[in-house]
């Protein structure tokens, strides 16, 4: 099978020099989601609100949360799974595998997930924000951008 070309489903790895836990931490807190992936997405009764410039807020479910290993949740009409695993060095493998995604979008999405990646590896490892806050320069706007 060739890159990215399975039906309904998106993949992607990423390696951290950080810990499971503080890897883990950025997806599974208010304050970490805060700093690579949306302005705010705080967690009520296991539900996420997730405020992206120029999208509407999207809840979604989380899953299953087992720490520092797996978070699954519910996001833009997807399933998320997060996995975690220590590369024996001290730093993390993470996996993602997005499930039930609608074609029509699929491309967008497979971006879409390497631009938070991305983000992600440099607010842990570095504590970087690539984001530009700016709505005249966001996703829909053509800019890489969360």
């Amino acid at each position: 099978m060739s890159f990215q070309s399975e039906p309904g489903t998106i993949r992607w790895k990423v390696h951290f020099r950080s810990s499971p836990e503080m890897v883990f931490d950025a997806l599974a807190t208010d304050a970490g989601r805060a700093r690579f992936w949306a302005e705010t997405a705080p967690e009520v009764d296991g539900v996420v609100t997730f405020c992206i410039l120029n999208y509407e807020p999207f809840a979604g479910r989380i899953l299953l949360r087992r720490a520092p290993e797996i978070l699954k949740l519910e996001y833009f009409g997807t399933v998320v799974e997060f996995s975690l695993a220590g590369d024996g060095r001290g730093g993390t493998d993470l996996s993602l595998l997005a499930t039930e995604v609608d074609e029509s979008i699929r491309m967008e999405m497979v971006a879409g997930w390497v631009s938070v990646l991305m983000a992600m590896k440099a607010a842990v490892d570095h504590r970087i924000d690539l984001r530009n806050h700016d709505e005249t320069r966001a996703w829909g706007t053509g800019f890489v951008d969360n």
